[in-house]
C-alpha cells in the first residue's frame, strides 16, 4: 500500500515547484535567444537596405534600387513578424512567473530545514504547508498555463532517470 507522510508530501512539492521554475526559466531563455536573433537579423537586413540607399544616392546606377528596396522590404516585413509574435511580453511572463516559482520553492526549502532540524511539530507543519499550497494556487491562478510541451519532457525525464 502507498504510504505518504506529510513531510514526504512538502518534499514532493517542493521538488515539483522547482522544476516548473526550471521548466519557466529554460523558455525565458529560448525566447531572449530568440528575440537576439531577431534583432541581430532586423539590423543585418536594415544595414543592407541603408548602404544599399547611400550606395544609390553616391554612384547612381552601380547599385541597383531593388536591393535597397527588397532589403527594406524584408526589414518590415521581420519586424512584423517580431511585433505579431509579442516576444517581449511573453519574456516578461515566463521571468516573472519563474520568479515566483522560485521564492516558493524556497520557501518549501526553509520549512523542510525547520523540520529537519526539529523547529516544526506536526500540526505547525501541516498549517504551513497548507499556506504554501494556498500561495502556489495563487501564483497558478495569476499566470499562464504551464507551458505544457516543456512539462511533459521533464516529466517524462523524470520518470526515465527513476527507471535507471
Amino acid at each position: 500500500m502507498f504510504s505518504l507522510k506529510i513531510v514526504d508530501h512538502v518534499r514532493l512539492e517542493s521538488e515539483r515547484i522547482a522544476q516548473n521554475y526550471t521548466v519557466h526559466a529554460a523558455a525565458a531563455e529560448r525566447i531572449v535567444r530568440a528575440i537576439t536573433v531577431f534583432r541581430v537579423g532586423l539590423v543585418i537586413v536594415l544595414t543592407l537596405a541603408a548602404s544599399a540607399q547611400i550606395g544609390n544616392a553616391m554612384f547612381p546606377h552601380s547599385v541597383s534600387p531593388a536591393v535597397a528596396i527588397g532589403a527594406g522590404m524584408l526589414a518590415l516585413a521581420g519586424f512584423a513578424v517580431y511585433g505579431a509574435l509579442g516576444l517581449e511580453a511573453s519574456l516578461v511572463a515566463h521571468r516573472a512567473f519563474a520568479h515566483r516559482l522560485w521564492v516558493a520553492a524556497e520557501r518549501y526549502r526553509s520549512l523542510l530545514s525547520e523540520v529537519n532540524d526539529g523547529l516544526v511539530d506536526g500540526p505547525m507543519l501541516v498549517r504551513r504547508r497548507d499556506e504554501l499550497m494556498a500561495d502556489v494556487d495563487a501564483i497558478y491562478q495569476f499566470a499562464f498555463g504551464v507551458n505544457h510541451h516543456a512539462h511533459e519532457r521533464l516529466r517524462l525525464a523524470a520518470i526515465t532517470d527513476e527507471a535507471a
